[in-house]
């Protein structure tokens, strides 16, 4: 039993809060419920990590396990790491299909085709999320645990985060193994479905087929990248005939803040559900393009709208 995992698992419960390590040791499912019946989660997180260790070492916990409880975490907790974006461009042409052990196969084979001792865990989550956990070592020394590299990847977008920023050398080896491209609409048969009523009249199914071309040219057919919030500073001044000269010239500010538990697929049926007109804004359809969800719009001279803050 390798005595350092065991530690790491217990460094790792320490930084969960107190009232969450048992709902994140149950979904990390290596420690039975009787196991956990006999873990006293009101004591002091120093006793319940040495408690967790205990159990993970009768258990034999292997490396592997203590990455996924790794994952977990970060993934519960991600603004706890700081996260670049990458864009990427398609190489080639013709239309890939996203198969996750492929990936699992190529990654690891080509990461490894030129270093040795590294370890690599991924998880897969509902959101279409993968995450995968990158621990480095060097031609001489073993993975250094507690220095890793996180890299997460919707499928079938162009976007790679990656926490936390790794060596030039090493990009390209993070990213060349991700599709690069966002889905192209389907080219659909102008067939009318049987359930359609025969006698809806041309310009409502104009209209309909408007919004639709429209709202995937913007979203794609695939799944959003989920997005909880965005916020916009706008800073503008009132106009008024420069003769008059009745209103303030201070600049006017105001905060706007859209939330929602997946934002950007609510934004994306806004217009099919006829709750705003198509297009959308530009201000609300280049958040998924541009890799940010703070923006700043100022008047003309600033270059709307003008990123301060990104994720």
């Amino acid at each position: 039993m390798d005595e350092t995992v065991v530690e790491y698992i217990r460094r790792t419960v320490l930084k969960i809060p107190r009232d969450k390590i048992k709902a994140v040791l149950q979904e990390w499912d290596f420690l039975s419920e009787k196991q956990l019946q006999t873990i006293k989660f009101n004591q002091i997180k120093e006793n319940i990590s040495y408690d967790v260790a205990q159990l993970c070492e009768e258990n034999f916990a292997d490396i592997k396990q203590a990455a996924i409880l790794d994952i977990i975490y970060n993934y519960t907790y991600p603004n706890k790491r700081l996260w670049s974006v990458y864009q990427m461009r398609k190489t080639g042409g013709g239309t890939e299909t996203f198969d996750l052990q492929v990936l699992k196969k190529k990654f690891k084979r080509q990461l490894r085709s030129v270093l040795k001792n590294v370890t690599i865990n991924f998880r897969e989550y509902e959101d279409s999320a993968i995450w995968i956990r990158i621990a480095w070592g060097t031609p001489y020394t073993k993975p250094n645990q507690y220095k890793t590299s996180y890299v997460v990847y919707h499928s079938q977008t162009p976007y790679v985060f990656i926490s936390p920023s790794v060596l030039k050398s090493n990009l390209p080896l993070l990213c060349q193994n991700f599709q690069t491209y966002c889905p192209k609409p389907i080219q659909e048969r102008n067939v009318a479905p049987e359930s359609e009523d025969l006698r809806i009249i041309q310009e409502n199914r104009s209209e309909k087929e408007r919004i639709k071309r429209l709202n995937r040219e913007v979203f794609g057919d695939g799944p959003q990248p989920q997005l909880e919030f965005a916020q916009y500073k706008l800073e503008t001044m009132f106009k008024s005939n420069p003769k008059m000269d009745v209103l303030d010239k201070e600049p006017f500010r105001c905060l706007v803040k859209f939330s929602s538990p997946h934002l950007l697929e609510s934004l994306k049926s806004l217009a099919p559900a006829g709750m705003a007109d198509a297009a959308l804004s530009p201000l609300l359809t280049c958040i998924p393009h541009k890799a940010r969800n703070y923006f700043k719009i100022k008047e003309k001279k600033a270059f709307s709208p003008e990123s301060f803050v990104t994720r």
